[in-house]
């Protein structure tokens, strides 16, 4: 399971450590960040445990052996080669910062200890799998930051690379401070909290807006959250105000959310409905929310989707998989733009700062070290 998802010279070089003897020599890579993605000074580590599942199950089936036989690259391969295959699973050693952990330019998220070849054939779904919910976190990070203590959903899944891609995101938007998902895998899965109610397509079914929300509310009683843009925000927040509870409140999607919040508000506080909330959504950031914060905009939440699902504004980010050991022996590269630090390391974080030291040292008083087995 999972043998041929990477890159073909992880296996090119598998084979050569093969032929050359070196399969089994101690060796340790490092994941860590080369430089932080585009509007960022931090980043928030995710994807742990997906790495660790993809390393418990990381197999070479027959077929995909026998793929492998057939590629030109591969023809002059000795056949035990083939054989170390079948039999191969990664018995090395993890080290890992937690999830949610802060990180910084330069620091490990992730250490593999082992044979070269069992911690080399990793590289590629490792930095997939951490990079992309690490991307996700961050984002989530800042827009929750944004909110000031407002709830934030993620509602991203719709709008992600993949479907797979929108529950990993939404994974990873928890970490990173989101309340909830609307992804119902997501909350199944992980046990993340799932909200939602209904759709623009729910109103359009109906002969009336009013039949609508009425039908909904008996539905869904105090879970009912009205989604009031179909037609007319105002209108449509009239019509849910004069249902009466049991509700949760209402949802703003389009318009001038800062105004329309703002009249909402005051047509639900008329109709002696003041504990009912109001989300907004629609094409949200992190700075837009920071603006209706700013405002006073009485939104109560936020739903994010696209900006969140695939962290718009900073969609990749510089992570590396590089070898830091190698039989007892301290590697590193020294090319220019890309030279690394020889050695296993270890980060020891301070109140006020990090020192990045190596694996064997010994934790300084007043620190936490944070890569842990």
């Amino acid at each position: 399971m999972y043998g041929l998802l990477t890159d073909l010279y992880e296996l090119t070089m598998a084979a050569g450590y093969h032929a050359a003897g070196k399969q089994n020599q101690p060796a340790a890579f490092e994941l860590f960040l080369r430089r932080l993605p585009r509007h960022r000074d931090y980043v928030i580590a995710a994807g742990l445990e997906q790495a660790l599942d993809y390393l418990a199950a990381l197999r070479f089936s027959g077929e995909e052996i026998e793929y492998l036989r057939g590629l030109p690259q591969f023809a002059r391969v000795p056949a035990d080669f083939f054989e170390t295959l079948s039999r191969f699973r990664f018995t090395g050693d993890v080290w890992a910062v937690p999830e949610g952990t802060p990180l910084y330019a330069g620091e490990p998220m992730m250490t593999l200890r082992g044979g070269l070849l069992e911690t080399q054939i990793p590289e590629t779904y490792l930095l997939a799998a951490l990079s992309f919910q690490t991307l996700v976190a961050t984002k989530a990070s800042l827009i929750v930051a944004a909110a000031r203590g407002r709830r934030v959903v993620e509602f991203g899944t719709r709008r992600a690379h993949t479907a797979e891609a929108g529950l990993l995101g939404a994974r990873a938007a928890y970490i990173g401070g989101c309340v909830g998902t609307s992804n119902t895998l997501a909350g199944f899965r992980f046990g993340i909290p799932v909200l939602g109610t209904a759709a623009h397509s729910w109103v359009l079914s109906f002969g009336s807006e009013q039949e609508a929300f009425r039908k909904l509310q008996e539905v869904l009683g105090p879970f009912t959250a009205y989604l009031v843009d179909t037609y007319d925000s105002l209108e449509g927040t009239r019509r849910a105000a004069a249902l009466g509870p049991p509700l949760w409140g209402i949802r703003l999607d389009s318009g001038d959310l800062e105004a329309l919040s703002r009249q909402a508000r005051r047509i639900l506080d008329d109709a002696g409905l003041d504990q009912a909330r109001i989300m907004a959504s629609g094409d949200l950031d992190e700075h837009r929310i920071r603006a209706l914060v700013d405002a006073g905009a009485p939104i109560d939440s936020f739903g994010v989707g696209t900006e969140l699902a695939v962290s718009g504004d900073a969609p990749s980010m510089g992570s590396v998989y590089k070898l830091v050991e190698i039989d007892g022996r301290s590697t590193a590269k020294r090319s220019e733009g890309k030279s690394t630090l020889p050695g296993a390391k270890q980060i020891f974080r301070f109140p006020d700062r990090d020192i990045l030291g190596l694996a064997d040292e010994a934790c300084p008083a007043g620190a936490e070290a944070l890569l842990e087995p």
